[in-house]
C-alpha cells in the first residue's frame, strides 16, 4: 500500500491516492461501491470486471465454491494494486474479493479502474484482475454436483 493507506476495523484498505479500495469480505459484494471508489473528475474512462460463480467448470456441474484467503492476502492485493498504479497510467483502482461459501450466480470478485481515456482504463482493469488471480493467495474449493471436490491454486 502507499503511505497514505488506511485500514478500518473491518480490514478494508483504501487510500486517497490511486489505490482507493481493497478488501476481502465474507459478505456479498457491491459493484456500485467499487465503481464509486474509482469515480474521479479526471477520469474519462471507467472499466469494471465482475467475476460470478458459474454453474459449470470443465464440463462438470458446479453447486458451490468456497474461497479461502491466506492471512497475508490483503497485503498481497495491496502490492498488486500498487504495482498496477505505478506502471500504468490510471487515475484510480479498486478491488474487492469474496471469501467463504458462494452459490452459483453470486459475485466472487469486483475490480474497477478509471483513467483519462478508455484504453488506459481497460489496461489497468485487465492487469488488476489478472495479477490478482495469479498472485494473491486466495484458494478456491469447487463442489461438483456429483459430490467431488476440487481445490484450485490461486484465484
Amino acid at each position: 500500500m502507499t503511505t497514505d493507506a488506511t485500514t478500518d476495523a473491518t480490514g478494508t484498505a483504501g487510500t486517497t491516492g490511486t489505490v482507493r479500495l481493497l478488501d476481502l469480505r465474507d459478505a456479498p459484494l457491491s459493484v456500485d461501491e467499487v465503481l464509486a471508489a474509482v469515480d474521479d473528475p479526471r477520469a474519462g474512462g471507467v472499466v469494471s470486471f465482475t467475476g460470478v460463480v458459474r454453474d459449470v467448470d470443465g464440463g462438470r456441474a458446479v453447486t458451490e465454491l468456497e474461497y479461502v484467503a491466506h492471512p497475508d492476502a490483503l497485503a498481497a492485493l495491496g502490492r498488486v494494486a500498487e504495482a498496477v498504479a505505478g506502471e500504468l497510467d490510471c487515475v484510480a483502482l479498486a478491488a474487492v474479493h469474496r471469501t467463504g461459501t458462494l452459490r452459483v450466480g453470486e459475485t466472487a470478485v469486483v475490480v474497477a479502474a478509471s483513467a483519462a481515456h478508455r484504453a488506459e482504463a481497460f489496461a489497468a482493469a485487465r492487469r488488476l484482475i489478472d495479477d490478482l488471480k495469479h498472485t494473491v493467495p486466495i484458494w478456491k474449493r469447487q463442489v461438483f454436483a456429483d459430490g467431488d471436490v476440487e481445490w484450485v491454486g490461486a484465484c
